[in-house]
């Protein structure tokens, strides 16, 4: 029998084992927890995450151990006379003040947390994102409007050896530099319906409204390739709205700019003489 279960649970938990590295750009595999933080935003997630996690362990294991006392303590076996009374004071103020208390521990850090991840006040380059059914489309209007649409790399065309995973590759991946500041518009076509662009990795999730422009923003710590999907049920392919970024140097960023956009139109100076102003005439008036 031990020589049955570790030749069935050695070889299941080695492969788990290797997966784990890849939880930082995509979902894996019997995978429980967040994927790993990629930015700023998504740290201080994982954080309030973590902190009510302990907070809900905490009223979980008060709450059963409260439950296994009084089935003990007070069943009918061992307390064969109950006591008769309805009202007890300060115990109706404990269970009334402490609730009070959790939320306002849990409310504080979670409004200093929506005001960080809604917008920065400075950021390096905007990124627009369009939902359309069953697409993405990107704008980068900082840098000579550079467009396209990103559709889901169908199964038959996923080619493994591009490192292109199923459901999640797109045609035409967002390309994004690492430690800027990035405002991220999201809308959504006005004849389309509602989706939601997720990025689990980055900290993002910004509902596309038609005829709405939302905003968020995230610093991403490290290059790599991060993936989302839509989140939002928005109709028969909604399972087919997958993002992918390549967040790559500054360097790589303006070789992919150069290479999408050609160099930037050089600025006409003005020729000689061109826009200066006329000095006054010398002559008195009326000559």
């Amino acid at each position: 029998m031990t020589l049955k279960f570790s030749r069935i649970f050695i070889p299941v938990l080695c492969m788990m084992a290797a997966a784990i590295p890849a939880m930082a750009d995509q979902p894996v595999e019997w995978g429980i927890h967040l994927q790993d933080a990629a930015s700023p935003a998504a740290e201080r997630i994982h954080e309030f995450h973590d902190m009510m996690l302990w907070i809900i362990s905490a009223i979980t294991i008060f709450v059963l151990g409260l439950l296994i006392y009084v089935v003990v303590r007070f069943n009918a076996r061992v307390n064969k006379t109950p006591a008769m009374f309805t009202h007890n004071l300060p115990l109706e103020i404990i269970w009334t003040v402490i609730p009070v208390v959790i939320l306002i521990i849990v409310a504080l850090p979670s409004i200093k947390l929506l005001y960080y991840v809604d917008r920065t006040a400075e950021p390096d380059m905007t990124l627009k994102v369009s939902g359309y059914q069953w697409y993405w489309g990107y704008e980068y209007p900082d840098h000579q409007g550079i467009s396209f649409s990103s559709y889901m790399v169908p199964d038959k065309e996923i080619d493994a050896t591009k490192g292109q995973v199923r459901l999640l590759s797109t045609d035409n991946p967002v390309v994004l530099p690492i430690d800027k500041n990035i405002q991220i518009l999201v809308t959504s076509d006005i004849a389309g319906v509602i989706h939601a662009w997720t990025v689990p990795a980055l900290g993002s999730k910004v509902d596309a409204v038609p005829g709405r422009t939302n905003e968020t923003w995230f610093r991403i710590n490290k290059p790599g390739t991060y993936y989302g999907q839509c989140s939002e049920l928005c109709g028969k392919d909604h399972a087919y709205m997958p993002i992918e970024i390549k967040a790559v140097t500054q360097e790589e960023f303006d070789a992919w700019v150069l290479e999408k956009a050609g160099p930037a139109p050089a600025t006409a100076e003005p020729a000689e003489g061109e826009g200066e102003t006329p000095a006054p005439s010398s002559a008195p008036e009326g000559q």
